[in-house]
Parts: structure tokens; C-alpha cells; sequence
């Protein structure tokens, strides 16, 4: 990675960067190779460009969608400014940033996923005006594009904000000027917290915690039910990973040779190739690790006769997300004691699916999923019956640990900021997506259990969408049925 980033600038050459309001020299750095550049040198590079503006540019594909949701959202504000923010960059170490990723509520609405993007809707007498807010191109007058940092040089070319307003069909005018606009700016004003602090501190005082938090929960609910081009991105989510677990699936030994990262970055490569990234961490656990919800360390061994959990999910280039697990055994057999736990898990999952339906409380397949999961652990003797004893105190939380599922979209877990009324206590409806993943878990030194069990974790999980008259499992291209899992792993290792 090239060190030369913000060489000094002539007193004549300034720039603004994203956060600045007021034109300033660009940074130094500190041990950078070259003291500064000549007259000479900067007014050379002012010149000698094509012309690159790109032209008879199509809207992205969701546009459609996201002028129904301002107008949504507008119709549930009248009278009020609202401020989306798409988030700026985070430091990862010292002039280096972690991959950027706008936030859930900005891209939702616009279909933009660029840094520091802003999306304003002002009040009008019969609705709102729309703006988004972006760092136009980098500057070659003043040698920005080529000095700064975050200029086209070092970090590639962005959008100008002609072809920006052509890409997502909202006017679109330069983010720094934003922030003053904003302090000058009367009446009510909602803005989505936690994106950018300089947009923030912009609206201090004309703002309040309660006010703005009905905004960050408008839009979680609204995406509660997803639309047609949605349930589109999540099935190629899902079609992506599947791919993403048979690559696994081959590469079984090489992950014996190492260690579970090699599992990790084999899923990743499907990722990045198919995608824009991983939509979470993988977990890709490995005999007592298993056990562990969110392991997501993968520095521990892989071996034959030992269950590998693999939770994984591709996000796509739109930033909606997979989220699917198999339990699969490392030789390709199930052993007895395996098969005997795996196939509980299965029967809870079979049952929590068939619950998903319009019209069904959301509780449903959470309640029917455990039921099945109290029925074995007191038929194996394992916890103190009757079921129903057992289920209203929760005694086989012991072993199930989490809930069965929960919303997916943009976010992994997505909606989380809805209402528990129109969340967790609500209905369930046709375009809502969930994932259905009940699992065991007995944990490598729980002296509840017999020795056989310890060390034991399997979850099964995946994608399903309500339809108008039941549901569709998205991820049913994988395998779920012990034998079929068996049969599945043979067939590509073989």
C-alpha cells in the first residue's frame, strides 16, 4: 500500500475535506517523501484530462421503490424537515479505514451507498422537497483529486452530482454546504441518529431524542414487509451462499489441514465474487464450538468425526443479506449420537416453518419450534417434565438458548427498532422475510448431560418468506433432512 498520501499542497492549492466548511490546506503527512509540491507541479496537473462525465445513465434498478418510500415517509412527517444520513468513514488505524457501508435507513430510501450522503426532505405546502446531499467529484482545480486522501486518485472516481441525480432520481447538491444549511434552518426537524456527528451537531438544538427516535422506528416498521424487488435481492442473497456452503462442503479437508479459517475464507471468496461482502461475521464452528452462538473467531480446529456449525450469509451489491446455517458432520456421516440431536433440531425446525403463514402471530413458530425441542430433552431424560412445566418456566432454555429466528433485510437483524406490538407481537404478513433456526446446544462441561452430549451444538437455519397463502423457504436449495445432508456432501466430494 503506496505511504505518499497527502503530500503538502502550494498555499495556492486548497481543498475541503467532507467534514470542513471552509476551504483548507490539504494535510501533510507527517513522514510523507515529498515536502511539498512545486507551482510548477500543481498547476501541471490542473490540465491535460478528458472529459469522463458519464452520460445516459439509467436509474438504479430500485428507483421505483424508493420514491414510494419518501413519499411514505413523507406522508407520515407533513410539516417536519427530516435529515437521513448515510454515515461517514471509520478510522481502522491511523490513516486507514474500515470498508464503508451506509447505513440501513439512507440506502433504504435512496438506493445510494456512498459516505457521507445525506438525504433531506424540507416541508412544502403539499408535502416535501427531496435533496440528496454528496461530496461532488474531487476537485481538479485545486489538486484535491490527486492530493487528498479520499481524492479520485487514491480511492477512485465518485459520482458528479449530475449523474448522481440521473442514478437515483432525487436533485442532488454538495454535502458541505450542508451543515450550515442545517443550523440556519427553522421549524420541526427529525433526523436518524448515530450516522454522522457533524450533521448532528448541526441540528443541537433543534432536535430531541424522543422526536428522532420515532423516526429511526417509522423506518424500521417500514420495512417490515418487503416488496418485489427486496424479496429479488434476498433470494440472490441466498442463492449466493448456498453456492457459499457447497464451496465449503469440497474444501472440508484442506479446513482439517488448518484450521476453521480456511472455512471463513473460502465462504468469503463466494462473497466477494458473487457480492458486496459477507452480510455478518461467519461463524464457522467446529466441535465444542459449536455451542458457542457467535463464534466468531474461527482459530480452532476442524476434525473428522466432529460437527461443523457454518452460519453464513452473502450480502448482495444492494446490501440485503442471507443468513443461513447447516450442521454438518466433517466425515460426511452423522455419528448415532449426532444424528439423534440433529434430527430433534430438524423435527423443531419442520415444525416452527409449517407456523409461518399470513395471519399467524409472529410468536407462532417460535412457540411451535421450542415445543417440539421441550418434548426430547425431557423424553431423553434431560430435563423434568411435564412439557408444559417445562416450557412455561423455560427450563429448556438451558440447551436452546436463543430465540427462533427473527426479520432479515438490509440489516441481518433487520427492524430491530420497530415496535413490539408490530414486531415480536404482531402478525405476520405476506412479503415479511424471517429466518426459522432453532438449535441445541450442550456445552462441552455441562454435568446436567451425559458425557455423549457434551460438545455438541447444531442449529439449522433458513430464509422463509410469507406468501399469500403460506410460505416459501428461500434456502431450500440446501439441503436440511440428516440423510439428504449425507447424500448432499458425498455427491461433492466425490
Amino acid at each position: 500500500m503506496s505511504d505518499e498520501l497527502n503530500p503538502a499542497v502550494p498555499d495556492s492549492a486548497t481543498a475541503e475535506g467532507p467534514e470542513t466548511e471552509s476551504d483548507e490546506p490539504i494535510k501533510q503527512r507527517k513522514n510523507g517523501l515529498y515536502p511539498g509540491v512545486s507551482d510548477e507541479l500543481a498547476e501541471n496537473m490542473k490540465s491535460g484530462w478528458a472529459d469522463t462525465e458519464l452520460r445516459d445513465l439509467e436509474p438504479v434498478e430500485q428507483a421505483g421503490h424508493t420514491a414510494r418510500r419518501r413519499a411514505a415517509l413523507s406522508a407520515r412527517f407533513p410539516g417536519e424537515r427530516l435529515v437521513i444520513p448515510a454515515g461517514n468513514l471509520k478510522t481502522r488505524s491511523n490513516d486507514t479505514e474500515y470498508a464503508f457501508r451506509a447505513s440501513v435507513e439512507y440506502t433504504y430510501l435512496t438506493g445510494d451507498q456512498t459516505e457521507d450522503g445525506v438525504l433531506v426532505l424540507e416541508p412544502t405546502a403539499d408535502g416535501h422537497h427531496e435533496t440528496i446531499y454528496l461530496l461532488p467529484r474531487s476537485d481538479r482545480e485545486n489538486g484535491e483529486f490527486w492530493l487528498s486522501g479520499q481524492g479520485e486518485l487514491w480511492v477512485g472516481r465518485r459520482h458528479s452530482l449530475t449523474e448522481s441525480e440521473a442514478l437515483y432520481g432525487i436533485p442532488a447538491a454538495d454535502v458541505r454546504e450542508l451543515a450550515e444549511q442545517l443550523r440556519e434552518a427553522t421549524g420541526p426537524v427529525r433526523v436518524v441518529r448515530g450516522h454522522d456527528a457533524g450533521i448532528e451537531a448541526a441540528l443541537t438544538d433543534k432536535v430531541t431524542a424522543e422526536r428522532d427516535e420515532e423516526l429511526r422506528v417509522f423506518l424500521s416498521e417500514a420495512r417490515l414487509v418487503k416488496d418485489e424487488f427486496e424479496v429479488g435481492e434476498l433470494q440472490k442473497a441466498v442463492d449466493s451462499t448456498v453456492r457459499g456452503f457447497e464451496d465449503v462442503v469440497k474444501v472440508l479437508d484442506k479446513a482439517e489441514a488448518t484450521s476453521e479459517r480456511y472455512i471463513e475464507g473460502t465462504f468469503f471468496l463466494r462473497a466477494r465474487v458473487e457480492g458486496n461482502d459477507v452480510g455478518y461475521g461467519t461463524i464457522a464452528a467446529a466441535g465444542p464450538h459449536a455451542c458457542t452462538l457467535h463464534w466468531v473467531r474461527n482459530d480452532g480446529p476442524v476434525r473428522s468425526g466432529d460437527l461443523l456449525l457454518l452460519d453464513a450469509g452473502v450480502e448482495t451489491h444492494t446490501l440485503y443479506t442471507a443468513d443461513v446455517t447447516r450442521t454438518l458432520p466433517v466425515s460426511g456421516t452423522y455419528s448415532e449420537i449426532q444424528k439423534k440431536i440433529y434430527d430433534a433440531v430438524y423435527e423443531a425446525q419442520e415444525a416452527g416453518i409449517a407456523a409461518v403463514r399470513p395471519g399467524a402471530k409472529y410468536r407462532d413458530f417460535h412457540d411451535a419450534a421450542q415445543r417440539v425441542l421441550a418434548e426430547k430433552l425431557v423424553e431423553w431424560g434431560l430435563a423434568e417434565g411435564p412439557v408444559e412445566r417445562v416450557l412455561e418456566l423455560g427450563l429448556q432454555r438451558r440447551w436452546t438458548l436463543h430465540g427462533t429466528g427473527h426479520m432479515l433485510g438490509l440489516d441481518v437483524h433487520d427492524c430491530a427498532a420497530a415496535r413490539v406490538e408490530t414486531y415480536v407481537d404482531g402478525t405476520l404478513e405476506p412479503g415479511m422475510v424471517l429466518t426459522v433456526e432453532p438449535g441445541l446446544y450442550f456445552q462441552a462441561d455441562d454435568l446436567t448431560v451425559p458425557q455423549e452430549y457434551r460438545g455438541i451444538g447444531v442449529r439449522i437455519e433458513d430464509d422463509i418468506l410469507v406468501t399469500e397463502d403460506g410460505n416459501r423457504n428461500l434456502s431450500a436449495g440446501l439441503p436440511r433432512r440428516s440423510d439428504e445432508v449425507e447424500a448432499w456432501m458425498a455427491a461433492l466430494k466425490g
